[in-house]
Parts: structure tokens; C-alpha cells; sequence
């Protein structure tokens, strides 16, 4: 299993890693993760994508992960000396998708899978209920690790890679029997709630305890950072500020509300539930970094021996925004705790990972670990 990043940013240079690829024997798959900054045209990795013949998935992100740096522009090849089980599911956002009846069908292509990586576009409207329909069908009997593939333009493109092109509004599938432990942390603390939410709309938040969703979290945070968050500093402010919503016995699932909706709501990354209750968070960077080292802690205790191959390190992209120059001492730790073994990955826009074996969830601000 050979894992490198490679620095240049022009597509020539993916297209030259690939075709060396396609004549190798020992390769059977390939896990690509670019940087958004490489800024590919879709039409003309398309053109690769669908000429390369061995199965091919991963993302565009804003920014990946090698060892001990953070990348913006480049990117890692992993070459799989095992064979990959992909499957590609479309038109997420769409309330005439059923997952359920999707997922169904591949239950048998999945019976013998330890491991489950899935890459979503990350501005999907309907990932909540993506990730639901996954932990129905297939439970726990897996591990599963991936995020949300997309741009901090916060426009939503094409962003999945597959065999038949770059996508977006899609998820894909990746079974493997390779196994796995998990670690799930975040390292972000209530300032406030619980409140409870009265009216939502997929990743809309309207109402928090009947009132309008900004008044309410505007009160809290502006007594909180002693600043006046509005319109103009919204992302600003609200990037230290997340909602976490609450669960039982297990670490609340953090949500990044990004914008100012209409009517005083608030729009997030990830659906929120009505009738769920969610706190207001905050944290220091101190928290943060421990939260990753303890994260890698999780997942190595989780596992069934020592890991031998790699650690997967999926870490959200807002917490580099919120850590700034402090975030090389976040990959500095997880590193230092890797037992010499590979780490890569890539700064996503949310996460996806089971907590030990209570949940399956897609997270926002939160380190997840994979070692195998």
C-alpha cells in the first residue's frame, strides 16, 4: 500500500501519477484526495477520471493532510493493494431519493465489509438523513470514516471523484474488509442551552424555544465574546461559536450555522431535527489540540491489535479557520502519536464516523481518526 502526496497543483501531473498507476500490477484501487486550490476543470478531469479502468474514489477539498503539514494546493494518492467496492449514490438533496431502497440493493455487496469510507458533498441538503438511511441498513457491524468534500467558496460544485467523473449532490461508498478503530473528538464546551429547537428545515434552523433562531443565539454570544455579531462579521464570530446537539451518553454532534438565513434563521452545515435540543459551544485552542490527540488515543483502543498500515486523519475545515497558525500543532500531535505509520487525509466540510458503537453521525469542528 503506497501512500504519497505530490505538490503540483496542474492536472498534468495527477494525469502522469494515474497512468503510472493503470500499469501497475500490485494496484488494484486508488483513493484520491485533491485540494480545491488545484482549481481542476471538471470537464478536463473528467476525461482522465472516466479513461482511468481500476476503481477510483475520493474527493476535492479545501485542504488535505500528510504526516505532520497541511496542504492547499496538491495532492495524496493512496495506491490499494486491495480491491475497492465503490458505489456511487446520487441526487442527495433531492426528497424523491430513497436511501433506504438505494442502500438495500447493496447490502449483499457489502456483507463481508469491515470498513466503510464514504465522501458526501458536503452541501448536500439531505446528508442527515443520508447517514441515517447508512446506519439502518448496514448498523454498526462496520466501521465507517469520511467527510464532506467541497470549497470554502461555500458554493456547491463538483466535488466527488468516481470512475465517471467528478460529481456533486452525490455520496460514494467504499467497502473494504481492512479493520479499523475510530476516535471521535472535538474539544468544544457548552457556554449555553439547552434550547430546544421548534422549527427546522433540513440544515435550517428557524426557531430556538419559539423565538426567532438568531435572537436567541445572538443574546448568548454577543454576552459571551462581548461583540455584536450581525450581517457584516456573521462567519467571523459564529466560527468559535457552533451549536452541539445533545446525546445520550455520547459527545454532542456540533453543527456550524455559516449564514444568516431569511426571517432571523440560521443555515448550517448538516440538518438539525425539530424537536431536538442543542447547546451553544465554544472552545480555546488548548481544548481543541488535546481533543485530536485524544481522538488518536479513541481510535487505537478501539481497535482489535495495533494498527499496521496508515492512520486516516479527517479533521474539519473550520477548525483550521478558528486555530489559524496554532492548527500545525493539532497535526503535530495526532503525528506524534502515529506510531511512525503514514498519516493522511484532508480538511473537510463535515465529518462522518461511528462513535464507538452507539452512533453513526455526521459531525462538524470534530477530529476523527482511523487507524488500520
Amino acid at each position: 500500500m503506497k501512500i504519497n502526496y505530490y505538490k503540483q497543483p496542474e492536472i498534468k501531473a495527477l494525469q502522469k501519477q494515474l497512468s503510472s498507476l493503470e500499469d501497475d500490477d500490485t494496484v488494484h484501487g486508488i483513493l484520491l484526495l485533491a485540494c480545491d486550490a488545484n482549481n481542476y476543470s471538471p470537464e478536463k478531469l473528467d476525461i482522465i477520471l472516466t479513461s482511468f479502468t481500476k476503481p477510483i474514489f475520493g474527493g476535492v477539498f479545501p485542504g488535505i493532510i500528510f504526516n505532520d503539514h497541511r496542504y492547499e494546493t496538491g495532492f495524496i494518492v493512496m495506491a490499494c493493494d486491495w480491491s475497492p467496492s465503490l458505489s456511487l449514490i446520487e441526487n442527495l438533496s433531492s426528497s424523491e431519493t430513497d436511501f433506504d431502497g438505494e442502500l438495500i440493493k447493496l447490502a449483499k455487496k457489502y456483507s463481508d465489509t469491515n470498513t466503510m469510507f464514504i465522501f458526501i458533498d458536503g452541501f448536500a441538503e439531505r446528508v442527515g438523513a443520508f447517514i441515517e438511511s447508512i446506519f439502518s441498513i448496514f448498523g454498526l457491524e462496520n466501521n465507517y470514516i469520511g467527510g464532506g468534500a467541497g470549497s470554502l467558496s461555500l458554493k456547491q460544485k463538483p466535488c466527488i471523484i468516481t470512475n465517471e467523473g467528478l460529481k456533486q449532490d452525490c455520496a460514494i461508498i467504499c467497502g473494504t474488509t481492512i479493520k479499523s478503530g475510530i476516535g471521535v473528538k472535538h474539544g468544544w464546551e457548552t457556554i449555553a442551552g439547552p434550547y430546544k429547537v421548534t422549527s427546522a428545515d433540513k440544515t435550517i434552523i428557524n426557531e430556538l424555544d419559539n423565538k426567532p433562531a438568531f435572537e436567541v443565539y445572538k443574546e448568548a454570544v454577543d454576552k459571551y465574546t462581548g461583540q455584536s455579531i450581525g450581517q457584516d462579521n456573521f462567519f467571523d464570530i459564529a466560527k468559535g461559536c457552533p451549536f452541539g446537539i445533545e446525546k445520550i451518553d455520547a459527545e454532542k454532534v456540533v453543527r456550524d450555522p455559516l449564514f444568516l438565513g431569511e426571517n432571523s434563521s440560521l443555515i448550517c452545515v448538516g440538518e438539525v431535527e425539530t424537536g431536538s435540543f442543542v447547546n451553544i459551544l465554544s472552545g480555546n485552542k488548548e481544548s481543541l489540540i488535546q481533543a485530536a490527540g485524544q481522538a488518536v488515543t479513541m481510535a487505537m483502543q478501539s481497535m482489535e491489535g495495533d494498527p499496521e498500515h496508515f492512520i486516516f486523519f479527517i479533521d474539519c475545515i473550520s477548525r483550521v479557520l478558528f486555530l489559524e497558525n496554532d492548527f500545525e500543532q493539532e497535526i503535530a500531535t495526532v503525528y506524534s502519536k502515529s506510531k511512525n505509520l503514514p498519516v493522511f487525509g484532508a480538511l473537510t466540510i463535515g465529518e462522518i464516523a461511528n462513535n464507538g458503537k452507539d452512533y453513526l453521525e455526521f459531525y462538524n469542528k470534530t477530529s476523527v481518526i482511523g487507524c488500520f
